[in-house]
């Protein structure tokens, strides 16, 4: 299959979107972008040297390249418009270059510029919204740099987007550039983001009132004891099933608590948990009831997180035998298979060259298997502690670094 222009069929065939017959292999058939082709009025309108736009550019480095190739050639005609785009981002050849020159393939970079910029099903495009809203917090540090000081925290929030347009306005004027408009939003989101940040004012005077300068205390340091790996499940907050303060405990979660070795985000987690934080202990918490461990033992298709159940998967393969002995589909099985992948991503964690190199540096690190019960909220210590590498198999330590003398 190619990505690019069809010579076999003519140009008004190539603009609309055909079905791709799995038996037709006689000819490689073009998949093509279908959009609408802005006026001469809407394609001014958007990228236009005059136009608001030019505030979003500066935010969005797609729309500013776009922008760039559009000032830089002045006097474009409105048809230019696509034959500038493509100048700007295609990675075609010439070749492909005047195939494209002839109407049957529009850009596809252009395609997604005219998409980017205009309102779709009657909304504003997220490019807009996420490049007016970088606008307004650009606009109002300006200003903040400029009274010395920030602006309040009710000026922040300002019962809406109301205030803060108009107080951009008067940045956005002193500096020279154009105030972004930001679109008002919903009632019933509107309603979340109060609801919410009231509750959060709330516990801020609560525990400031119970705990005078705890805030300020938390603001200069950062030196948890633990890290805490744990499943993403709402019902499973890490600080609060130990009764542990914010700042007590650095937290990583994901799906099912699964450790990997290709997971970059855990790994950069673990290395600073490690080496920044010094952490003594690593907790891998599971919990009983979990919906991937859930998920791991059906057929079900549920999409991407597939991939990432299939740790689990190999998991129960591994150890097929205990399972067989065990009612299908019952709690039981799906308790063992919670626990075994808590003591298996327990032992991963140990696997790590991380880990081995900091208790090649006689760092005291200690690494726990535990699994929270939902019904009465208690932890069950799994009895798996490796508090070395001589709890784990030789071919995962690492030899090039020397070992702490006992």
């Amino acid at each position: 299959m190619t990505i690019g222009p069809n010579k076999s069929v003519e140009p008004a065939q190539a603009s609309s979107s055909q079905p791709i017959s799995a038996g037709d292999k006689t000819q490689p058939r073009a998949i093509n972008v279908a959009t609408s082709q802005p006026s001469a009025a809407d394609s001014s309108a958007i990228f236009g040297p005059s136009s608001p736009s030019l505030v979003h550019t500066r935010s969005h480095p797609f729309l500013r390249k776009f922008q760039s190739a559009i000032n830089s050639t002045p006097q474009q005609t409105p048809g230019a418009v696509g034959a500038i785009g493509t100048s700007a981002f295609s990675t075609s050849t010439s070749s492909s270059s005047k195939d494209s020159s002839d109407g049957i393939r529009k850009s596809v970079d252009d395609a997604i510029a005219a998409v980017s910029s205009r309102k779709v099903g009657g909304d504003v495009s997220p490019t807009i919204v996420a490049a007016n809203a970088t606008d307004a917090i650009i606009s109002r540090r300006l200003g903040s740099l400029e009274t010395d000081g920030d602006s309040s925290d009710e000026d922040h929030h300002h019962e809406h987007h109301g205030g803060c347009c108009s107080r951009n306005s008067t940045e956005a004027e002193r500096h020279g550039t154009k105030s972004p408009q930001l679109e008002p939003i919903s009632d019933e989101a509107r309603r979340f983001t109060e609801q919410l940040l009231g509750q959060n004012k709330a516990w801020a005077k609560k525990t400031e009132e119970e705990r005078p300068g705890f805030f300020a205390k938390l603001e200069k340091q950062q030196k948890p004891q633990v890290l805490w790996i744990g499943c993403s499940d709402s019902r499973v907050p890490a600080n609060q099933i130990v009764n542990l303060d914010p700042g007590e405990i650095f937290v990583h979660r994901n799906i099912a608590n699964v450790v990997t070795h290709t997971d970059m985000n855990l790994l950069s987690v673990l290395e600073y948990a490690v080496d920044v934080l010094k952490v003594r202990h690593i907790i891998i918490c599971g919990h009983y009831g979990c919906g991937g461990v859930a998920a791991s033992l059906t057929q079900k298709e549920f999409g991407i997180i597939d991939n990432w159940l299939r740790n689990i998967k190999d998991l129960y393969t591994i150890h097929r035998k205990k399972f067989d002995a065990i009612p299908q589909g019952s709690k039981e099985q799906h308790d063992l298979l919670t626990e075994l992948n808590v003591i298996q991503s327990a032992l991963n964690v140990c696997h790590t060259s991380i880990i081995q190199k900091a208790w090649s540096r006689g760092a005291e690190l200690s690494v726990h298997g535990w699994c929270y019960r939902l019904s009465d909220g208690v932890i069950r210590n799994l009895g798996l502690c490796i508090e070395g590498p001589g709890n784990v198999e030789d071919v995962y330590q690492v030899a090039n670094y020397p070992r702490k003398q006992e």
